[in-house]
C-alpha cells in the first residue's frame, strides 16, 4: 500500500484555510477540508467534508489518507467569551481535544496547530517564543491550554508537531466578521461610509501580517523542523496609525465611534519572528501599506463584479 500523500485542513473553510487550500490546489496536491458547514467555492479537485472535528467516523478515513494535518479550527475571538470561560471550553477546547483523541491513532501524521500570537503574551513590546505567556482573555487561555495538549501529543509520536503563533492576519479574501479583522472592517466602512467601532483611545498596538506571508510560513513548516514559531511582521502599528493609513490609501474619511476599552484587550503586542526566520528561512515580504492597498483593490473589485 502506498503512503498517504494528502493534506487535511481542519477548519479549512476560514480565511487562512481558504488561502492555503488555493495554494496547495494550485500545486496539484490532494487536499481535504473538514469544516462544520459546507466550504463554499472550493478549487477543482479539493474535497470538502462537513462534520465535527471530533467525529471519528469522518476523521479516521481522512487521517488515513493525509500525511499532513493543519489544525485551523477556532470558534471564538477574545471578545466572544470575555466573561464566559465555559463557553470557550465548550466551543473551542472540547472539540479540539476530541480531534486529538482520534489523531493519536495516526502517529506518522505531521501536524501543525495554528494557535495565536496576539492573545497569548498579554502586553508585550516585543514577544519571543520564550516570553512568559500571560493571556488576558479566556480565548487566549484556551489557546494556551490547546498548545499544551498538542505539545503532549508531540512528545508521544515519532513524527513532528509544530505550533504556529500568528499575529493579526489580513488581506484579500478575508470575510467580514463582527469583532474580528480590523483592517477588513475599516476598509468596508471606508467603502460604505459606515462607522468603525474603536475600543479604547486608539493607542493599542498590534502586529499585522499579510495573508500571503502566513501561507508561505505554513508551507515552509511542512518542510522544516518542528517547534513553536511566532509568525508576524515584527512591526507595531497603533489603531490610530492604522486609521490614518486606511484613510490615506482609500482617500476616504472614516467615521469612528470610540467606546471604552474591553477587559479582554491588550495594550500592545508585537511578535519577534526571528526564530522562524532562522529555522525556516521565512521572511515577511508584504509591507502594511502595500497589503492594505491590495486588500482595498480586492474589495473594490469584488463590489463592482
Amino acid at each position: 500500500m502506498s503512503s498517504p500523500s494528502g493534506i487535511l485542513l481542519v477548519g479549512g473553510s476560514g480565511f487562512i484555510g481558504r488561502a492555503l487550500v488555493a495554494s496547495f490546489a494550485a500545486e496539484g496536491r490532494e487536499v481535504h477540508v473538514l469544516s462544520r458547514k459546507p466550504a463554499p467555492s472550493l478549487p477543482t479537485g479539493v474535497q470538502g467534508h462537513v462534520g465535527d472535528q471530533g467525529d471519528k467516523a469522518i476523521l479516521r478515513p481522512l487521517l488515513a489518507r493525509c500525511a499532513q494535518v493543519i489544525h485551523l479550527a477556532s470558534a471564538t475571538t477574545p471578545g466572544d467569551t470575555v466573561w464566559s470561560p465555559s463557553a470557550e471550553a465548550e466551543a473551542s477546547l472540547l472539540p479540539a481535544l476530541r480531534f486529538l483523541e482520534c489523531l493519536q491513532d495516526f502517529p506518522e501524521s505531521r501536524v501543525i496547530f495554528v494557535s495565536t500570537g496576539g492573545a497569548l503574551y498579554g502586553n508585550a513590546e516585543i514577544a519571543s517564543e520564550t516570553t512568559v505567556l500571560s493571556p488576558s482573555s479566556y480565548h487566549g487561555a484556551g489557546k494556551v491550554a490547546l498548545e499544551a495538549f498538542f505539545s503532549v501529543l508531540g512528545q508521544r509520536r515519532s513524527s513532528q508537531t509544530t505550533i504556529l503563533r500568528p499575529s493579526n492576519i489580513y488581506g484579500p479574501g478575508q470575510p467580514q466578521r463582527a469583532g474580528f479583522g480590523i483592517i477588513r472592517n475599516m476598509l468596508e466602512r471606508a467603502r460604505d461610509g459606515g462607522q468603525v467601532t474603536l475600543w479604547g483611545d486608539g493607542s493599542s498596538v498590534r502586529d499585522y501580517l499579510y495573508i500571503d506571508d502566513m501561507v508561505a510560513a505554513c508551507k515552509l513548516v511542512l518542510l522544516g523542523p518542528a517547534g513553536i514559531f511566532n509568525i508576524g511582521a515584527g512591526i507595531g502599528t497603533s489603531l490610530n496609525e492604522l486609521i490614518a493609513q486606511v484613510q490615506m490609501i482609500t482617500g476616504r474619511t472614516l467615521l469612528v465611534q470610540r467606546r471604552p476599552a474591553r477587559a479582554s484587550d491588550v495594550r500592545q503586542i508585537v511578535l519577534d519572528a526571528s526564530r522562524a526566520m532562522e529555522c525556516l528561512g521565512w521572511r515577511p515580504k508584504v509591507g502594511l501599506a502595500e497589503g492594505i492597498l491590495a486588500t482595498w483593490n480586492w474589495l473594490v473589485d469584488e463590489r463592482q463584479a
